[in-house]
């Protein structure tokens, strides 16, 4: 059995983390080189950092911020948002990010997905999808699309991804826990990781989530300082979960 990994996820708007709940309502979480920093202090596996309006406004994903990140921390990190050629990954790539996460570049143009698993390897690909009721949606959550989303996740698998960042939108940002029932079709349709996003609010959230998922992407929690990776980290072993 792999080691189940913990992901602080760092939404960035306007160069600061934001937060909100169901992709709307968005408050200030921080800057967040800083918040990086805490995290990988604290234990975290992995970070990712995804900007959130970087394709509905047209943006690209600055390297700038994964060339600080880098400096800072030595874990991996993955960088989504706006990300729409090989030039941009390649540039992501080189400031000093492990990963890049693309979910409507994907939409708009799935062959992008193999184009990078081919030229930098699969590890390298995480196709972020946004579902709400089974329909995934697009542009930071706000478009929807005609995908579902067990459909969709196969054949971002056909297509090279090394594993698929799963959130749900209904659940983002309840602290009503993981949409287990979403995450498990997606997991049994495929045979790549997938990371839990959406909706954890305490440490037996994650208990559940590693039932059905290989990794459990957290924000709110940690961001206001409720529980710290190690709080998590401590629970899930003393429940017999094996953690990175």
């Amino acid at each position: 059995m792999l080691a189940k990994r913990i992901i602080p996820c760092l939404d960035i708007k306007d160069n600061q983390v934001v937060k909100g709940i169901n992709f709307i309502n968005l408050k200030n979480a921080g800057d967040p080189v800083e918040l990086a920093k805490k995290y990988y202090n604290q234990g975290a596996d992995e970070l990712v950092f995804l900007d959130i309006t970087a394709s509905y406004e047209k943006r690209k994903t600055v390297a700038k911020l994964a060339k600080k990140v880098s400096q800072n921390i030595f874990i991996p990190f993955t960088i989504g948002g706006g990300i729409s050629s090989i030039e941009d990954v390649k540039e992501i790539l080189k400031a000093g990010a492990d990963k890049v996460s693309i979910n409507t570049a994907a939409i708009e143009n799935p062959y992008l997905i193999k184009q990078i698993s081919e030229e930098f390897g699969s590890q390298c690909c995480v196709v972020a999808i946004d579902v709400k009721d089974m329909q995934v949606y697009s542009y930071g959550g706000s478009k929807p699309t005609e995908l579902n989303a067990v459909d969709w996740a196969k054949q971002v698998e056909k297509l090279g991804a090394g594993e698929i960042l799963l959130t749900s939108m209904n659940k983002d940002g309840t602290k009503s826990g993981f949409d287990i029932k979403l995450t498990k079709s997606i997991s049994d349709a495929v045979n790549i990781p997938i990371i839990a996003s959406g909706g954890v609010g305490t440490p037996l959230d994650f208990i559940e989530a590693f039932k059905v998922a290989d990794a459990a992407l957290a924000a709110s929690i940690f961001h206001y300082g409720e529980y710290t990776i190690n709080d998590i980290k401590d629970f899930c072993k003393e429940n017999g979960v094996l953690i990175r």
